[in-house]
């Protein structure tokens, strides 16, 4: 099993920044990719970015060049530092951790809106 915690979210103005945080525990050894979806009201949860073992990431469009998503394999940690938001950009987002069998590890969310 896999447990996320995530930290971070809150209220920002348009063109503000936060960074979300998570906390990994558990078999993380069976973990292959981590990564952050958003789910706005009245949508489905979409991919956000993602991290793989390697290195190697991929960003949904409408975030490439605003967010970028990090690790601390020390710490356990991935982060998404989001920068430029935008009023769009609110949603509740969601840690995620995918084992190398496909199952998929969700954190309970953390809600982020932007407003002025």
């Amino acid at each position: 099993q896999v447990q996320l915690a995530e930290s971070g979210g809150g209220l920002v103005q348009p063109g503000g920044s936060l960074r979300l945080s998570c906390v990994v525990s558990g078999s993380i050894f069976s973990i292959n990719a981590r990564g952050w979806y958003r789910q706005a009201p009245g949508k489905q949860r979409e991919l956000v970015a993602t991290i793989f073992n390697g290195g190697s990431t991929n960003y949904a469009d409408s975030v490439k060049g605003r967010f970028t998503i990090s690790r601390d394999n020390a710490k356990n940690t991935v982060s998404l530092q989001m920068n430029s938001l935008k009023p769009e950009d609110t949603a509740v987002y969601y840690c995620n951790s995918r084992s190398y069998s496909g199952i998929n590890y969700w954190g309970e969310g953390t809600l982020v809106t932007v407003s002025s």
